[in-house]
């Protein structure tokens, strides 16, 4: 683990200095209705001597994220970022969940109403928000206190500090639901050490708190005992220098311990099998390796592949690729055609069919189309990461006034 974890630690500070910066599985973060909240209830401001705190307010859907959450969001983020008497920003969830992410039920009700445009303002409006807080000109604090997935992520991981406790749960599930990994993840999860990245999004495997700790995607860990008291000394600061910030953090910090049976134990086979250019090239060494060895975790990471879409497995992992090389700007733009493209349909039906199974009719048992990987052409994957036609408006992003880090 040596290796594993010095990568860990460049990850890790990189991350903290940069201010510009669901036996089936479950599946988490989303409405089972389409009702859009008033856009004032969705986020609960609190103020503090020097500071404010966003605190996400849909706690029936674990906090999902809907056009009116994020509409606030923006709002307020862009008044604090003014406000000389504001030196940080900090983002939490209310009751039991940080964020289980975008609220796709929504999404999934607007197409089939019609609404094909309430999705590509729904896209356009959280992935801009992504990169308003991957760009934040002040340091920002994310308390990861619960189900933390998909686009509750994507609006905390870029941020300056993400403090986890025994109760986070984070994953990109999407791949489950005919999708992919969004809101910034291609970003985040290709530099994670070594082909960790890959694996969650393509299997859409759940973290701990102290997994993600270990690994770079949070930079504190906490009790979840100690919130209140975190809370209260980051309230007393006043301060804009996040060396301030973090150290008042360090104060009530924990040692991470991940489980013995934690992923980040196997990096040495999950790199092996996870290294190789495609999907089928990826299984046949997972199931080489538990032929060989007769391997569980070898076995069960082919099991959740096999309940994925696999047009969304190839999908997902080129972006992953294409993310290791990209600023964050740039995979927000990448990302903003691939969901028009997945949202469409003209490819596939998947995402409709995905969310239909996991989270409406909740049957389990998506018909994917097409239904095998050898039926997943090059030409759908080279279509799915271009625009949606030659007149499509690509996601605008003020670079030239936040540049972003890469």
């Amino acid at each position: 683990m040596q290796n594993f974890r010095s990568a860990s630690s460049i990850l890790r500070r990189f991350m903290q200095n940069s201010r510009f910066v669901s036996k089936s599985r479950s599946f988490c973060g989303v409405s089972t209705n389409a009702l859009i909240d008033e856009p004032e209830s969705t986020v609960v401001v609190e103020g503090k001597a020097y500071s404010r705190t966003a605190i996400l307010n849909r706690p029936h859907v674990l906090n999902a994220i809907n056009c009116s959450t994020v509409a606030r969001l923006m709002k307020l983020y862009k008044n604090w970022e003014d406000d000389p008497d504001i030196g940080f920003v900090v983002l939490k969830g209310g009751d039991r969940a940080f964020s289980a992410g975008g609220d796709v039920v929504t999404l999934y009700n607007l197409l089939k109403q019609g609404n094909f445009q309430g999705c590509k303002e729904f896209c356009w409006t959280i992935y801009s928000f992504v990169y308003v807080v991957g760009t934040y000109l002040k340091p920002h604090v994310a308390l990861l206190n619960g189900i933390t997935m998909g686009g509750g992520a994507g609006i905390s991981i870029p941020g300056t500090f993400r403090v986890a406790t025994e109760k986070t749960m984070f994953a990109t599930p999407e791949t489950l639901i005919g999708y992919h990994p969004d809101a910034g993840a291609s970003f985040y999860l290709s530099r994670l050490p070594g082909y960790l990245g890959e694996y969650l999004a393509l299997t859409g495997d759940k973290m701990s708190g102290a997994e993600m700790v270990s690994c770079g995607l949070a930079t504190h860990y906490s009790h979840s005992a100690k919130l209140p008291l975190i809370e209260e000394q980051l309230g007393k600061l006043i301060t804009d220098d996040p060396s301030v910030i973090e150290r008042s953090l360090e104060n009530c910090g924990d040692i991470a311990h991940p489980d013995p049976a934690s992923v980040l134990h196997r990096i040495g086979i999950l790199d092996r099998c996870f290294s190789h250019d495609t999907v089928e090239e990826i299984i046949d060494a997972l199931e080489s390796e538990a032929a060989k060895k007769q391997d569980a975790w070898c076995v069960a990471t082919l099991r959740k592949l096999q309940e994925t879409s696999p047009l969304s497995l190839k999908v997902s992992l080129r972006s992953i690729r294409q993310g290791r090389h990209q600023t964050l700007d740039q995979c927000l733009r990448r990302e903003y055609r691939m969901s028009l493209q997945a949202l469409s349909g003209q490819i596939s039906n998947d995402f409709c069919e995905g969310v239909r199974s996991r989270l409406v009719d909740r049957d389990l048992a998506p018909k994917w189309d097409p239904p095998s990987l050898e039926k997943v052409t090059d030409d759908m994957v080279d279509q799915y990461f271009s625009r949606l036609t030659a007149s499509e408006s690509e996601l605008e992003l003020p670079t030239q006034q936040r540049e972003a880090f890469t």
